[in-house]
């Protein structure tokens, strides 16, 4: 089994994001893998380990850093890794799911994955677009929300259960297929040391977005970039007789 995994660089999850000129500052801001990319890749990494894969191929698509990105992706487990290059943002500003879920399928026609894994959505945008529109265009089946895979031993298919609002289901997916990862459905490892040197040797290619003949105008147009409101600060009550009377009288949350 071949595996695709998409990569994505975004904003560091601990940053606190600050708004200019009308979108989220990316100046002097640490990036990062983003965890939901993470967990694909630990995926990935685990079916090899249990024979089931025999190549992974670490994508992203974005500026040049996100080849520092990649090498995380390749100290990890990866094989061989893909970079998309563009200088277009990739939070939804730009560069939006429909372009993206474009690019990565040339890249599946490209390489002929058995299995596509990716984050189930990107902590910077949230769209969660990118999966089910890259499986409509390839006319695969998609699995959303993965909290656990199996790949069964007829090679041909996977058992992936997935999260739901009512709690999980299982499904039963001939390959090729699409997946999407969820936060159960493992927990990441640290790269160690030799395998962060090892990443450094190990074969990242490069495209031109430009060169792979996709439409990638922004059909959804940002209108504003906002901080929220800050809280107000809270007010002491001296006993339980006026904290219930400011409930019923002021925030008329009790009758």
């Amino acid at each position: 089994m071949k595996v695709l995994v998409g990569v994505k660089r975004v904003v560091d999850y601990a940053v606190k994001v600050n708004v200019k000129n009308g979108s989220v500052n990316l100046n002097n801001v640490k990036m990062s893998l983003n965890p939901f990319c993470e967990i694909a890749v630990e995926e990935a990494c685990r079916l090899k380990e249990s024979k089931a894969a025999e190549e992974i191929i670490a994508l992203s698509i974005g500026p040049k850093q996100c080849t520092e990105t990649l090498r995380t992706a390749l100290a990890m487990g990866c094989d061989r890794a893909i970079h998309i290059s563009t200088d277009m943002r990739t939070d939804y500003m730009e560069l939006q799911p429909y372009a993206i879920a474009k690019m990565i399928q040339k890249i599946v026609d490209q390489e002929q994955p058995d299995l596509v894994l990716l984050g189930k959505q990107g902590i910077d945008s949230d769209c969660g677009q990118t999966g089910p529109m890259l499986a409509g265009f390839l006319g695969w089946p998609q699995i959303t929300f993965a909290a656990n895979l199996t790949a069964n031993d007829d090679g041909k298919s996977i058992t992936v259960e997935r999260e739901t609002d009512s709690g999980t289901e299982t499904i039963d997916a001939t390959l090729p297929a699409v997946v999407t990862c969820d936060l159960r459905l493992n927990e990441p490892r640290y790269a160690t040391l030799p395998n962060i040197m090892k990443a450094k040797k190990k074969k990242v290619d490069t495209i031109n977005a430009d060169d792979l003949d996709v439409d990638l105008k922004t059909y959804n147009e940002v209108v504003e970039v906002f901080e929220p409101i800050g809280r107000k600060a809270g007010v002491s009550v001296d006993n339980v007789d006026e904290l219930l009377d400011k409930l019923r009288n002021e925030a008329g949350v009790i009758v």
